[in-house]
């Protein structure tokens, strides 16, 4: 394996437009992220625990049919993570069914050893809200940091952050509360621009980005939907990439696509430890991002999270060139 992944798994119910109707599809900002990983062409592992219920089933036999290496998926009797998606002119709004689900109770009592070959470990999103597996999960980002580049998305869900404060779990000012926990194992943070906004009220985009690489990460890449991604270094002026126009079917998953087409185009540059990714040039790095922000603009003409072949941005790239 070049990359692994850990975090939640479950099933997207999004709406279909008619009240209370709902398509399902796999998905977990994670789950999204490692399908992504695969089809651009990088081995990938996906580190979870899914339930022996039908959904859990469709979501093994979905990875597996992806190519990605299941071996550290472990299995629970508990039920599976749901969530509801609605669609908004702007944004997607979530409801999430997770209280005691399989993925939220991944606790193994030895962590999983990634092999040398692993040069990425991708991290974040929901799974880190509640524990044992918000707990583990940090642990082991932190036991593997220094050894492969550790990504993370912190792909928060405002919405979600509010109701399990209301239950007496992780609210937004606990979460502010970890997040220099992660950042300290964090070599590249790529965050939403929505993100930043809960994290950093009342800084502009590049007093945050500056504020994050003082915590750790060599690099933070912070995404604006259709307006692009760009890229803060230390020392380095920002730099921007902007997506090819499409027609947009669905917005879901777009940023878990970036994840994927940053780890899977840095590695193709030969990219897999903190020191090199500090080193490439911009360049590079302008390639990089041009090809992540393709992936997430692709996976956007499709319902559901449903991301691009490395064929299919490769010959949108060419087309543009």
């Amino acid at each position: 394996m070049h990359i692994a992944l850990a975090g939640e798994a479950l099933i997207d119910f999004t709406s279909t437009g008619a009240a209370l109707a709902f398509q399902g599809h796999e998905g977990g900002g994670v789950f999204n992220s490692a399908i992504a990983c695969a089809r651009l062409g990088a081995q990938t592992a996906f580190i979870t625990q899914l339930s022996h219920d039908l959904f859990g089933e469709q979501l093994l036999r979905y990875l597996q049919a992806n190519g990605i290496d299941t071996r550290h998926v472990l299995r629970s009797k508990a039920p599976s993570t749901l969530a509801f998606v609605e669609r908004t002119p702007t944004t997607n709004r979530y409801a999430f069914s997770m209280n005691g689900t399989a993925d939220v109770r991944w606790a193994p009592a030895t962590l999983p050893e990634l092999p040398e070959s692993c040069r990425f470990l991708l991290f974040g999103s929901i799974s880190l809200l509640q524990d044992p597996a918000g707990r583990r999960i940090t642990e082991l980002v932190e036991a593997n940091h220094g050894q492969r580049i550790t990504l993370f998305d912190p792909n928060m869900r405002a919405g979600l952050l509010t109701e399990l404060g209301e239950m007496g779990g992780t609210d937004l000012a606990a979460y502010r509360q970890r997040w220099p926990r992660w950042l300290r194992s964090t070599d590249l943070l790529k965050l939403s621009d929505e993100d930043a906004a809960l994290l950093s009220p009342g800084l502009s985009l590049d007093e945050a980005a500056a504020d994050y690489l003082q915590g750790g990460p060599r690099a933070v890449v912070i995404t604006r939907g259709a307006a692009g991604a760009t890229l803060y270094r230390a020392g380095h002026e920002p730099l921007a990439a902007t997506p090819p126009p499409v027609m947009v079917a669905d917005t879901i998953g777009a940023g878990d696509t970036v994840n994927a087409g940053l780890a899977v185009a840095l590695l193709e540059r030969g990219v897999g430890t903190a020191a090199q990714l500090t080193a490439l040039d911009d360049r590079g790095w302008a390639e990089v991002l041009q090809f992540a922000v393709t992936a997430a603009a692709l996976n956007c003409t499709r319902e559901g999270a449903d991301p691009p072949t490395r064929a299919d941005v490769v010959a949108l790239l060419a087309e543009r060139a």
